[in-house]
This record gives C-alpha cells, structure tokens and sequence, in this order.
C-alpha cells in the first residue's frame, strides 16, 4: 500500500473515531444520566470498557491489514451504537411488546398505566382472562350477570380445594337450568397489576368449559367499561 492510500485510510479511520466518539458521548451522556442504580452505572462501565479493549487489540494488529480492520472496527461501533439507542427506548420497546402479546394473547391484557389492564375480545365476541388465583394462573370467562367468581371443579381442584369435600349449600338459575355451588373464599385474586383479597367465590358442582369472573370481583374494581371491542379494568 503506497503512502497516499494509507493517508487516506488513515483519515478515514480518524473520522469514524472522532464520529463514534461524538455519538457515544451524547448518547452515553444521556444513558449515564438515565441510569436508576448503581448497578446499571457499573454496568455501562464495564461495556464502555470491553468496547475499549476490543478496539485497542483490533489496534495491535492494524499495521498487518488495515483495510480489514477498519471495516471489524465500524462494525463494533455500529453494533454498539445501536445497543445504546435500544436501551434508551427500552420502556417503548416493552411497551410494544406488551401490545403484540396482547393482540396474539387476548387473555393476557395490556398494561396502560398503574391498576389499569385492557383486554381484547376473542374471536366469539367474549372477554377472556388469566388470573392468578392464589398464585395459580386461572383463565376466566367475564360475565357481568354472574353475581360471584364461579370456579369450576378443575380449577377449585387446581387451587387446592377439594370439590368432594365441599358442601354446596347455594342454588343458581341459570341459562341451562338450576345448578349448585359451594361457597369459598379466595385469599387473593390478581390480574396484572390489580389484586384484590379475600374475593367471595363459588366452585360449581358440574363441570364447566370456564370458570367464571363475576361481580365478587368487578363489583369491587372503581371502574371498568367495554368500548369497541376492549374491556378495560381499573382498580
């Protein structure tokens, strides 16, 4: 390689260096002022420094192929570069990923804010949710007609109760005819970010496809609405 090219090589790699380093220091600057720990600090620390490194050992051999180098060099920069940009978006990034997992996850719900959870209806027009009922996830069906939580044997059975050793002193009308319950009570009743506890419920005597959330839960929310296609619970 003659003088000139390697002048300009050497120009070249001047300004991606002076580049990288202007872009680091403004989003690094950012990022450092964001960080909420220590432990994050220490953390960008340590990256700051393994990028260091792996720059200096690519300089050790730059006199063997330059050309080479130059190219493994703005790679790591670019890669570096856009880690830092995704980690400064990192609440929008999960923000978006809540929203795909509730599109593809109905019974899963979106998060938008502190005690606030939104569903999307399924395919059949109905509002579907996991909970988690004493620690154990539980899908439900939302029925606002429903005067109780109504748990179907399996899920009563899921939980820890027993529907063999349980009286089942209530009657229900219902669509099907009269059917009977047993009165419980749940120790806690989560969905998301809302937890209610000691939630009056019922476990049905017949089997059921769903178990159902009722008003022992909905009553106790201060609010929640149905508008275009999206159930929305706030505690």
């Amino acid at each position: 390689m003659g003088l000139r090219p390697r002048r300009r090589l050497f120009w070249l790699l001047f300004a991606a260096a002076v580049v990288t380093g202007l872009a680091a220091a403004y989003f690094g600057g950012t990022l450092i002022a964001g960080l909420e720990t220590r432990g994050e600090r220490i953390h960008f620390v340590y990256l700051g420094l393994l990028l260091v490194f792996l720059l200096a050992s690519a300089g050790l051999r730059w006199r063997s192929r330059p050309g080479t180098h130059l190219r493994h060099a703005l790679v790591w920069a670019s890669v570096a570069l856009v880690l830092v940009i995704a980690y400064s978006f990192r609440y929008e990034l999960a923000a978006l990923a809540q929203r795909v997992k509730g599109e593809l996850l109905p019974s899963s719900g979106v998060e938008s804010g502190p005690g606030r959870i939104a569903f999307r209806a399924d395919r059949s027009g109905h509002f579907r949710v996991t909970a988690e009922v004493e620690g154990t996830p539980i899908r439900f069906l939302v029925d606002t007609g429903a005067s109780l939580v109504v748990l179907s044997p399996q899920d009563a059975a899921r939980i820890g109760r027993d529907p063999a050793a349980l009286v089942y002193g209530q009657t229900f009308r219902t669509a099907n005819g009269t059917g009977r319950g047993a009165a419980i009570r749940l120790d806690e009743l989560r969905i998301g970010g809302i937890a209610l506890r000691d939630v009056r419920a019922s476990v049905n005597q017949a089997p059921m496809s769903d178990s159902l959330l009722g008003m022992s839960f909905l009553g106790r929310l201060s609010g929640y609405s149905v508008e275009g296609g999206v159930l929305t619970l706030v505690r």
